[in-house]
């Protein structure tokens, strides 16, 4: 099959509810990661766009399950992000129900979390983490802005990253800017092992 055309891409829907959720043939690539740790940016990246999945000002803008369709062959669901302090419990719970339902689902082949770099992963990266692993579907670690460390911190932060996560060896962790580009071609790569 030849590559994915990632400037073919179109916005499908926002579910709300597991009512919603696209159940379909194609196969879908489902992103994760905390509300500020520059998903939507890594997107962006990945489709060469500027603002096709919106960037907030305000982080914990996307509170939906949004479905974008690449190629007419691959469907990359934008999760919403979590951990952000400002979010009501209310609404904390409304997202953790919507994401046991979706990982319960299993409506995606591939999983890419999406960690800050910089710093170890929080408690709730972890979680997300064990739901991935629990999924039965493959995953790949994103380690989002890069462009932000040292060289000589770029080897231990990684090595802090798996070892967080408890990582089994072949989950791969791609170093990545969306910024500059980094990692783009390995992130590629690995979603179009789907088509």
């Amino acid at each position: 099959m030849k590559e994915l055309n990632v400037n073919k891409a179109e916005f499908v829907k926002s579910a709300a509810s597991p009512g919603q959720f696209i159940g379909s043939s194609i196969p879908a690539v489902a992103f994760a990661g905390k509300s500020n740790v520059g998903k939507s940016s890594v997107i962006n990246r990945l489709l060469n766009r500027k603002n096709f999945a919106r960037v907030g000002s305000e982080p914990g803008k996307t509170v939906h399950v949004n479905y974008f369709l690449i190629d007419s062959r691959l469907y990359l669901i934008d999760l919403p992000g979590y951990g952000y302090a400002k979010v009501s419990q209310a609404e904390r719970e409304r997202w953790g129900k919507l994401m046991e339902d979706f990982f319960a689902a299993g409506l995606f082949k591939l999983g890419v979390m999406i960690v800050d770099a910089r710093h170890k992963p929080t408690a709730d990266d972890m979680t997300m983490a064990a739901w991935f692993k629990g999924s039965d579907c493959r995953f790949v670690i994103v380690a989002n802005k890069l462009d932000k460390l040292k060289k000589s911190e770029i080897e231990p932060n990684l090595k802090l990253i798996r070892e967080t996560l408890e990582l089994p060896e072949y989950v791969p962790v791609i170093p990545f800017s969306a910024e500059k580009g980094q990692g783009r071609e390995t992130l590629l790569a690995e979603i179009n092992k789907l088509v």
